[in-house]
C-alpha cells in the first residue's frame, strides 16, 4: 500500500506546485528577477503586467501596500497609500466594491496579501502589479514622491532587495 501512496502523492505534489506559477507572466525585464516573483507570490490575486497597467492606468484605483516612508520616497503618480498590516476604512473610502483596483508594493508580495483582504472585503475586481513598483522602474517608467514630483529615488526596502531594481533606472534608498 505505502508504495502505491507514495508515487501518487509525490505526483499530486508535483501537480499542485506547478500549477501555482502560471505559465503566461506578464514581461519582467531580468529573468532571476522573474523567478523570484514567482518564488514569492502564491498567485492567489490574479496579476496584471506594467505594459497593461500603463494602458489603463488613468481608469483604475491604483493602491500602494508599502509603508509610509517608502510611499513618500517614491511611488507611481496617481496611487493612494493603504498600507500593508492594517486597512482601515479611511484608506477605502470612496472606492466603489465594483471598481478595477490594481495593488502594488515592492515586488509583489505585500500587495498580493492587501489584495486577498480587499476580496475578503467585497471588493471584487483586484489585481497584483507583477513586479510591483521594482519592475515598473525597471521599465523605465516615472515615479513621483511625497509633493508629487517626478524623482529618480526608490526606496528598496532594504540593501539585499536592492539589487532587484536594475542598475541605473533608480537611485535606490533604504
Amino acid at each position: 500500500m505505502k508504495s502505491i501512496l507514495i508515487p501518487f502523492w509525490l505526483l499530486l505534489l508535483t501537480t499542485i506546485s506547478c500549477a501555482q506559477v502560471p505559465g503566461d507572466r506578464p514581461k519582467v525585464n531580468n529573468k532571476d528577477f522573474d523567478k523570484k516573483i514567482s518564488k514569492t507570490i502564491s498567485f492567489t490575486i490574479p496579476i496584471l503586467g506594467v505594459d497593461e497597467l500603463k494602458k489603463i492606468q488613468d481608469d483604475v484605483v491604483l493602491l500602494d501596500a508599502r509603508r509610509q516612508n517608502e510611499f513618500k520616497v517614491s511611488h507611481i503618480k496617481g496611487a493612494k497609500r493603504i498600507g500593508y498590516k492594517k486597512i482601515e476604512g479611511t484608506e477605502l473610502e470612496g472606492i466603489d466594491k465594483d471598481e478595477q483596483i490594481v495593488v502594488y508594493c515592492s515586488i509583489g508580495y505585500r500587495s498580493e496579501k492587501v489584495g486577498e483582504k480587499l476580496k475578503k472585503m467585497g471588493f471584487k475586481n483586484v489585481y497584483n502589479l507583477y513586479g510591483s513598483i521594482f519592475e515598473w522602474v525597471n521599465q523605465g517608467n516615472e515615479v513621483v514622491d511625497k509633493d508629487e514630483r517626478v524623482t529618480k529615488k526608490v526606496h528598496t526596502y532594504n540593501k539585499r532587495w536592492s539589487k532587484w531594481i536594475d542598475e541605473g533606472r533608480a537611485e535606490k534608498v533604504w
